[in-house]
């Protein structure tokens, strides 16, 4: 059996979903989250609450 002489190498689009862009967007969902629960826990109650 023969084997290849060239590795071929990937090239990553310039557009659509990207392994870093997409670690990068969850990070950035995560401390949201915790920035949410921490402003609802010093009101005191939810921030959609319209009372």
């Amino acid at each position: 059996m023969l084997e290849p002489k060239l590795v071929p190498q990937r090239r990553l689009p310039r557009y659509g979903f990207h392994t870093h862009t997409e670690l990068l967007n969850g990070r950035m969902a995560m401390l949201g989250f915790i920035a949410l629960l921490a402003v609802e826990a010093w009101l005191g109650h939810g921030l959609l609450v319209w009372d």
